[in-house]
């Protein structure tokens, strides 16, 4: 059973939760990291994290309790508001209200789960472009930000990742598939 854990493998590598964007919001950003992110680093498709760090040993019960909370949700609208400079790289803004209410939910479920990264606030983003010089960081913020327009885009679910030190390895996809 996919998800499942198999080997001993999962004892340590942490799984990471990402939101599941729509394709056209998928390619859109994507095509912004590609563009931005340096090369030698960018390993991942365009990505908004919701968790960085979940135990490995917990695998299926994750899987359950994620499975539990998105079971009565719709599609989540989102939208792209702004850039944001990060000093070393520019990521995207995403306001949501509905997904940091989702977020919210799965924090309370494991917060005895959480890494101090994931305990403090949550500020839902893509990020483009990282691990660059402060003067580079600064020149892409401010050219997007010159040209930027709101973008509306939905959610659809959410994606467990394992990491293991390379790319991320996929564990499960939950589908919203509640209220509409």
């Amino acid at each position: 059973m996919p998800g499942s854990l198999q080997n001993g493998d999962e004892a340590v590598a942490p799984i990471i939760l990402t939101a599941m964007m729509e394709p056209r919001a998928l390619a859109h950003f994507d095509a912004l990291r590609r563009k931005h992110f340096p090369a030698e680093r960018n390993f991942l498709p365009a990505h908004l994290t919701l968790f960085h760090h979940l135990p490995g040993p917990r695998a299926d019960a994750l899987i359950q309790d994620l499975k539990d909370e998105a079971r009565h949700e719709g599609r989540m609208e989102a939208r792209a508001i702004r850039p944001h400079f990060m000093r070393r790289g520019v990521s995207i803004i995403v306001d949501s209200p509905a997904l940091m209410d989702f977020r919210f939910r799965l924090a309370e479920r494991w917060s005895l789960d959480l890494v101090p990264q994931d305990r403090r606030g949550f500020r839902p983003h893509v990020t483009i472009q990282n691990k660059v010089s402060p003067d580079a960081a600064k020149a892409l913020h401010a050219e997007l930000s010159a040209g930027f327009r709101l973008f509306p885009f939905d959610v659809c679910g959410a994606a467990l990742w394992w990491y293991r030190g390379g790319p991320w390895e996929p564990l499960r996809e939950v589908r919203f598939r509640g209220r509409l």
